[in-house]
């Protein structure tokens, strides 16, 4: 079941790189800044995409959350999206919480649901939703 939504998040694309010119296959570096259950913190992450036959994108990515008070979270996750007209991507799938400390601790073992987006100036948007 869908529960609330825990977390929000805006940042920047930091890098992009060409894994495979045949399919293609892109890998994308971001940083962000958030809130997630109440506590803010800054987000590190990175993701491989690549687009499939049906025209739609599959990928897999990884990331940390960090506190100010040394709070952490690490992520795995996978999801598929689409190419938005005039540049960027949409993405929706779903994240796994492997490890998490401090004030990020209930996170541990949690999985969420999300949204994800970048548009044509490498401005990223993601929400997160527990899913119970």
């Amino acid at each position: 079941m869908l529960g609330e939504q825990i977390g929000e998040e805006t940042g920047k694309v930091t890098g992009f790189r060409v894994l495979d010119a045949a399919g293609p296959k892109v890998e994308v570096s971001f940083q962000s800044r958030g809130k997630i259950l109440g506590s803010d913190y800054q987000g590190r992450a990175s993701y491989w995409s690549q687009m499939q036959p049906g025209g739609f994108l599959y990928g897999e990515g990884q990331g940390l959350y960090m506190t100010k008070d040394g709070g952490t979270a690490v992520w795995k996750g996978q999801g598929t999206g689409k190419l938005k007209p005039g540049g960027g991507a949409s993405y929706r799938g779903a994240i796994h919480f492997t490890n998490a400390q401090g004030n990020l601790a209930t996170l541990a073992g949690m999985v969420g649901v999300f949204e994800h987006d970048t548009d044509a100036n490498d401005n990223v948007v993601s929400k997160v939703w527990e899913w119970k």
